[in-house]
């Protein structure tokens, strides 16, 4: 069953540098855009992406704002806003989860509008094979 889904930000940095994905993930995009299904990219994503690129941790020729423009339009991808409810249920996800703020953030983001997330995260991945949310492999 196809169902919308979110990218991480590992996993939208791999798209946007046009970075080899799993086929069970290209696959699964593919079959989503060929129903109308959307793929979200959380906004939190444009906060992870300026952190790095200001720390130094990830080279751009693009300012992240830019960068992140760019890729949603280009890929045709919607922004799924991180709201009160979503800062707040992050904070209370069933454990054990590691203590990535990020992480938490896009696992609230997808159990709240009940989105698979497309990730390499392992402890992501983990966390979704114990049940606690959807996951695919990329």
């Amino acid at each position: 069953m196809s169902r919308p889904c979110l990218l991480d930000t590992c996993a939208a940095i791999w798209l946007s540098k046009r970075e080899p994905l799993e086929s069970d993930a290209l696959a699964f995009l593919a079959r989503n855009r060929a129903r109308g299904l959307p793929a979200y990219v959380s906004s939190v994503t444009a906060w992870e992406m300026a952190l790095l690129i200001s720390k130094g941790r990830m080279h751009e020729t693009k300012t992240a704002g830019r960068w992140y423009g760019d890729f949603m339009e280009q890929g045709g991808f919607s922004e799924q806003p991180v709201t009160t409810e979503t800062f707040i249920a992050s904070c209370f996800l069933p454990e054990p989860l590691h203590k990535d703020p990020f992480d938490r953030i896009l696992i609230a983001t997808a159990r709240e509008h009940d989105l698979t997330i497309i990730t390499r995260d392992r402890a992501i991945l983990a966390y979704g094979a114990v049940g606690h949310v959807r996951t695919l492999a990329c």
